[in-house]
């Protein structure tokens, strides 16, 4: 059996990027029910809320599923005693190390898998007794690392016993399969999944991801070391440009404070941060949860059999 399928008890080793604003109990819910592994983002969400999407997604589907855990975010700690009450299947991490929160959440049955974006911190992670990771290339969507998915994978995978996850530009069953062929034991798809019927966000953020083209997937905030791939627009543009002229990170963090949601929830095309990898182009219509995996699935195996 496939190793992540048998860590998560899930049928297809799919798993839902913890995308903040857009990965709610709704999205969660239909991946999981589709035989994928729906995660809830939480970005930086207070306690309750995370304590009330986990609840919804409970009463939506009796599937495994997880939570996505920004370490950066100021609820952090109120945010991991409530998942270690509502104890989902698994938590998956971002945005800083996991160790100080590692032995509570283990103990109380959770599985901790981080997202890293370099071969150290992934080794790093394997010693703290990760049960996974996702190892995650430059090309996805939101917060990025400098190293591709194609020379990610097959370094890691190496270098570590646990399971990999391959994430970063995969969007269909060639980047499914391309990610096997590498090392990975499953995949990690965000953007792909903005354009499901289940995807409770904006209209125009959708539509912003079917009419992507292959360079729309743009990378801002390099300079302040957080850098985000999101798609060209009047804002996007406007970040990059105050970024050339040397602002302070103040300054740009005051441009950018509330652009996802206005993205997310208003579908503002000229300030909203649409999140979004470099897959966004290869999508080209809204699917259910259940239709985007079962393709996903269908043509990875083919291109499989071909191969092998």
């Amino acid at each position: 059996m496939n190793k992540i399928c048998e860590i998560l008890n899930i049928k297809y080793p799919i798993i839902q990027g913890g995308m903040a604003w857009v990965a709610d109990a709704n999205l969660a819910s239909a991946v999981s029910e589709a035989g994928g592994f729906g995660i809830i983002g939480t970005g930086s969400a207070t306690a309750d809320i995370v304590r009330e999407e986990i609840r919804k997604c409970k009463k939506m589907t009796d599937k495994p599923f997880g939570v996505n855990v920004m370490l950066m975010s100021p609820n952090v700690e109120s945010v991991i005693e409530v998942i270690i009450e509502e104890k989902p299947k698994a938590i998956t991490t971002g945005a800083g190390n996991p160790a100080k929160y590692m032995e509570k959440l283990k103990k109380a049955g959770i599985k901790v898998i981080p997202v890293v974006p370099t071969i150290a911190l992934a080794k790093r992670m394997e010693k703290l007794g990760a049960d996974a990771i996702i190892a995650e290339g430059t090309e996805a969507g939101g917060h990025i690392g400098e190293l591709t998915t194609m020379v990610l994978i097959p370094q890691i995978s190496d270098e570590v016993k646990i399971p990999v996850i391959a994430a970063g530009g995969i969007a269909n069953g060639k980047g499914m399969a391309a990610s096997f062929a590498l090392g990975a034991q499953g995949v990690q798809i965000g953007t792909r999944f903005i354009c499901s019927k289940e995807c409770n966000i904006h209209e125009n953020y959708k539509q912003a991801v079917l009419s992507a083209k292959d360079r729309d997937a743009i990378v801002t905030g390099r300079t302040t070391g957080h850098p985000v791939r999101t798609l060209k627009n009047k804002f996007s543009k406007e970040y990059l440009k105050m970024e050339k002229e040397g602002a302070s990170s103040e300054e740009l963090d005051r441009l950018g404070a509330g652009s996802l949601r206005l993205a997310v929830i208003d579908g503002d095309l000229e300030k909203g941060s649409f999140m979004a990898g470099q897959s966004a182009s290869m999508i080209k219509e809204i699917k259910s949860c259940k239709e985007i995996i079962e393709e996903i699935v269908k043509e990875s195996s083919n291109i499989m059999k071909e191969i092998y």
